[in-house]
């Protein structure tokens, strides 16, 4: 771009800026500009067309004058002196315009009309505004009656030949004051609303520093993504899950480049499956697990998502927070770990302690024998099949042999042999069965199952009361409920019932004796065989297991 032209561009800019943002001084000089521009092409036209016009010492003083007036515009320090001050310039106009009147007018035509510029001025100053509008009257009419009045030319009609001009100006003064007024009003709106959208913004900006520096003070890697997965907000903690997952080689890398393993810690987790890829399709998921990273670095997180809509009820992204469970992991597996040594270290003594009681039993014990050595056999079968079922359940790999029973029966049979203990503990055990109920199960562990549901109902209603096992067949399943009357359980204490070791927290008040193992070995044998278990429970009014397997 050649000098003149940026020039040029630089001088559109400046006066594009907004007039409010200018200062005192330049303000002013912009107010007084067009009728020190008009004047100049007045000076133009006179020269070009009425040269003897620019010997007539009063229109050479209106031309003198407005151009120290301009000067004055720039060299007097407005913004030292009181606001309004700078009015007097419009006001020594009226009278430059006046005696330009007279000095040019016998040559050009409509020089009184200048006196628009100072009424437009004054009235568009928006102070004063009565004064203002007196003015747009009188002063334009002072411009033509004064010359008159010092001639002596005072008749009817040359006084109101002339009031066309102050009477326009004053038109002309109102209109501009009330768009003043309209605009003053605009303005003061905007600046109240300004000011609101200040304070909003600065309290915007206050609590998402304050949200921010939650986020990042949270050990849990928070990500936020819209409708199309791009993110919007990351705290501290998921960027560094982020660079965690990132292979080496890549800066940038997409998601399905991501180091996601599943479970086995080397599959990777396909990418309609990644958490991250679930939560844009708008699904909600909790503690579901996954790997990250790779080698000795590698580490478990869990994964929750919540989707985000607007008011509207569409989806607008969601929010999924990541939890390093790591350390959990390890330590739950160190247990499985600890279990599964000490059941196998159980296991050869009771092995050997079962064939000595065999050998001893083969003998032909005496009367007064016989019944201590079936106790000890009994018991040691017992414990060997706990053990059996410890590392079993460890390995998730139970194992059951079906065949044709009497459900029943099995039923009929464990209640009969938790009689005498119900008897002692006060409590009234009934069954509800049919006559005959057959299914291909594993009878054992169904005797297992139903011993531990009653052994279980009559321990947990320390006080009497009422314990019914009910059995039906329901549509190609057999339903079996376990109900009693006792001390029930609360919501937080039913969602972990089944978990190994687990024991509510009144049973570890009361000091009821047990381990927890008996509700996870029930759940495992159940689902052996292809069933369910639930539980319903009211802390103080009961519980009831439900177990449904097909039959």
């Amino acid at each position: 771009m050649s000098e003149p032209a940026t020039w040029a561009a630089g001088r559109l800019r400046f006066f594009r800026k907004p007039f409010h943002e200018y200062r005192l001084t330049e303000r002013v000089a912009l107010s007084q500009m067009p009728l020190f521009i008009t004047t100049l092409l007045a000076v133009v036209l006179v020269s070009a067309f009425f040269p003897r016009t620019m010997d007539n010492p009063l229109f050479v003083l209106f031309l003198f004058s407005q151009l120290a007036l301009m000067v004055l515009c720039y060299v007097v320090p407005w913004d030292r002196l009181p606001y309004t001050s700078f009015l007097v310039i419009p006001l020594l106009d009226f009278a430059s315009i006046g005696v330009g009147r007279e000095g040019g007018q016998e040559s050009l035509a409509g020089i009184s009309l200048l006196a628009v510029f100072p009424v437009i001025w004054l009235c568009a100053s928006g102070y004063y505004p009565r004064v203002s509008l007196w003015l747009s009257f009188f002063a334009p009419l002072a411009i033509i009656w004064v010359p008159l009045l010092i001639r002596g030319d005072v008749s009817g009609p040359t006084l109101v030949r002339p009031l066309l001009l102050p009477v326009m100006m004053l038109g002309i003064g109102v209109s501009v004051s009330v768009l003043t007024l309209s605009m003053t009003r605009q303005q003061r709106i905007l600046e109240e609303k300004d000011k609101q959208l200040q304070a909003s913004l600065l309290g915007t900006r206050r609590q998402e520093a304050l949200l921010n520096s939650v986020l990042d003070t949270v050990h849990l890697g928070v990500l936020a993504i819209d409708a199309d997965g791009n993110d919007i907000l990351m705290n501290r903690k998921q960027r560094a899950n982020h660079e965690l997952a990132r292979p080496k080689d890549l800066d940038d890398p997409n998601e399905s480049q991501l180091l996601v393993f599943a479970a086995d810690r080397t599959t990777p987790v396909p990418v309609e499956e990644r958490p991250v890829r679930r939560a844009v399709l708008g699904e909600t998921f909790t503690d579901y697990l996954v790997w990250v990273g790779a080698g000795k670095s590698q580490r478990a997180i869990t994964t929750s998502a919540r989707p985000m809509t607007d008011p509207d009820g569409t989806f607008v992204g969601s929010v999924i927070v990541f939890s390093d469970v790591t350390d959990l992991v390890d330590a739950l597996a160190a247990k499985d770990d600890f279990v599964a040594s000490v059941s196998h270290e159980f296991r050869t003594p009771l092995t050997s302690i079962l064939g000595y009681v065999e050998l001893l039993l083969e003998d032909d014990p005496g009367n007064d024998q016989l019944e201590p050595l079936n106790i000890i056999k009994r018991n040691s079968e017992r414990l060997l099949t706990l053990v059996s079922d410890l590392l079993a359940t460890r390995n998730g790999q139970l194992i059951v042999t079906p065949h044709a029973v009497d459900v029943a029966e099995l039923v009929r049979a464990s209640v009969s042999a938790a009689m005498p203990r119900a008897d002692a503990s006060r409590v009234a055990l009934t069954a509800d069965t049919p006559g005959r109920l057959d299914a291909h199960v594993d009878g054992p562990r169904i005797s297992q199952v139903l011993d531990n549901l009653v052994s279980n109902a009559i321990k947990y209603s320390p006080d009497g009361g009422n314990v019914v096992v009910s059995l039906e067949h329901d549509d190609g399943h057999l339903a079996c409920r376990v109900s009693d009357t006792g001390m029930g359980m609360s919501a937080d204490d039913q969602a972990q019932v089944f978990a190994k070791f687990f024991r509510t927290s009144n049973v570890r008040r009361t000091a009821i004796p047990g381990v927890g193992l008996g509700l996870p070995i029930t759940k495992a044998i159940v689902e052996a065989h292809g069933g369910t278990i639930q539980v319903d429970s009211k802390l103080g009014e009961g519980t009831t297991f439900t177990f449904r397997m097909p039959v």
